[in-house]
């Protein structure tokens, strides 16, 4: 029997949305455990607010990016984090690895990834821009 690549590739797409999914539900159940730990504490709603801003941009930067959303908030994150840097981004979690990471897309060659500090300026800009997005959008 032989497989079409375009199965292959629904497959492969298919095994992606369901880590994606599985890494979602763990991150999920750990926030669970950690919320049943706290106290319950009186906060201010821009306090609230703050919170809310920030789990749905943490949201947007673990899996809205990878999965290649194309949500309005998320496609002009990408595009000014990109004008900013000069060159195109591929947000991906390769198999078996825990960490997003950051590849430049150049013409004709292979992905290259982002190291060092360039991958932790590029994260906290991305973080910046994500929180200020979904800030300017949430009502």
């Amino acid at each position: 029997m032989t497989a079409l690549p375009y199965q292959v590739r629904a497959m492969l797409r298919t095994y992606g949305r369901q880590v994606t999914t599985a890494r979602r539900l763990a991150r999920y159940r750990r926030s669970l455990v950690a919320a049943e730990a706290e106290d319950d504490v009186r906060i201010s709603r821009e306090a609230k607010r703050r919170e809310l801003v920030g789990r749905v941009a943490a949201e947007i930067v673990e899996n809205c990016l990878v999965t290649g959303s194309d949500t309005p908030v998320v496609e002009e994150i990408k595009a000014e984090l990109e004008e900013e840097l000069g060159f195109p981004l591929l947000f991906a979690y390769p198999p078996e690895d825990q960490e997003m990471r950051i590849f430049i897309v150049r013409d004709e060659s292979a992905p290259e990834e982002l190291t060092g500090e360039v991958k932790a300026a590029t994260f906290k800009r991305l973080w910046e821009l994500a929180l200020e997005k979904v800030d300017e959008t949430m009502l």
